[in-house]
């Protein structure tokens, strides 16, 4: 940290100037954020990049009110190092991650107490970047939104990547028959390793007839190409859960299937979520995700990592979809 003319201290940040490519992303410094009531600030060690900050970059997807809108990341993982008043479950130096609507790529980030979750102490601090957006959206959408049970059949588009690599372990935690889908046999295979009972490879047909049967959850993070053969799978009072539109927004579908087998279709994103929501999720990751991290039984995977000043070079690797789980940053 370093100290302005103005006698406030300024931190690095990775600083978005203006909608493009990879290029418009270079390091800067910015006031560091003091903590209000009951607000906790946490000196960031290392932040992952996810698909929204790719969009963002483009100018597609601006940061929600009350969040830097020249700061990317959405997530966090560091130290404690300074308290608002009224803080009670904290203290300094504790090891924290959570989830933020922007800002998660600077060294200094203020949260609220409650939404910030501890992390298991067999983790190292990239480790624990690599969790938050991916496990609490897989989490949250499997078994909030999509209510998966015991024995269902759970379909996860994109599995090797952040999202759906935290999907099929959540979904196998729960007892669930996990199937994958990815158009790179290699993505397949390690995504089998983490639990995986059926992968299907996309890249020369569809999915449809490799599933050996209809399914009770998708996860969807593709959209409109996937979404008509989505619908064909459901068993009737089948659920889908659109996380993303990595192959776009616009579909034109057939909504027979959507009458005739009575079935749900959720939309979720995790960016724009009021303070309250943010906190009752993180209250149900405490009971229900982070005893897994602690046995062993959840880990996050972190397929690459880079030195925050490399955030243009991540960025690019995100664009080739060259990565398997969660491309980690380091400060």
């Amino acid at each position: 940290m370093t100290s302005a003319q103005d006698g406030r201290r300024r931190s690095r940040a990775v600083l978005l100037s203006s909608a493009g490519g990879p290029e418009t992303l270079r390091i800067g410094e910015t006031p560091v954020p003091d903590p209000g009531a009951h607000e906790i600030r946490v000196a960031v060690r290392a932040s992952a990049l996810n698909r929204a900050d790719v969009l963002q970059r483009r100018g597609h997807y601006p940061a929600p009110p009350g969040w830097p809108s020249d700061i990317p990341g959405l997530e966090y993982s560091g130290e404690v190092e300074a308290l608002g008043d009224g803080v009670t479950r904290w203290r300094l130096g504790d090891r924290v991650m959570g989830l933020v609507g922007g800002g998660g790529h600077a060294e200094s980030v203020v949260v609220h107490e409650d939404e910030a979750l501890p992390i298991p102490e067999r983790l190292s601090l990239s480790e624990a970047a690599a969790i938050p957006e991916a496990f609490l959206t897989a989490f949250d959408a499997l078994c909030v939104t999509g209510r998966l049970r015991r024995g269902e059949r759970v379909l996860i588009h994109a599995v090797g990547s952040g999202v759906g690599t935290a999907a099929v372990q959540v979904a196998k935690r729960a007892g669930a028959f996990t199937i994958g889908t990815s158009r790179t046999q290699e993505k397949l295979e390690r995504a089998r390793e983490l639990g995986l009972d059926l992968g299907v490879l996309t890249r020369d047909a569809s999915f449809r007839d490799a599933l050996g049967g209809p399914v009770e959850v998708v996860l969807d993070l593709l959209g409109a190409v996937v979404f008509d053969d989505n619908l064909a799978v459901l068993a009737p009072r089948g659920r889908m859960v659109l996380l993303g539109l990595l192959s776009g927004g616009r579909a034109e579908v057939n909504l027979e299937p959507v009458m005739r087998k009575r079935v749900e279709i959720h939309g979720s994103v995790m960016r724009s979520r009021a303070r309250g929501e943010r906190i009752a999720l993180a209250e149900r990751a405490r009971v229900d995700l982070l005893p897994g991290f602690a046995d062993g039984s959840l880990r996050p995977v972190v397929g690459r990592t880079y030195d925050m000043t490399e955030i243009a070079e991540a960025h690019r690797a995100m664009e080739r979809d060259e990565v398997f789980g969660k491309i980690v940053l380091e400060w």
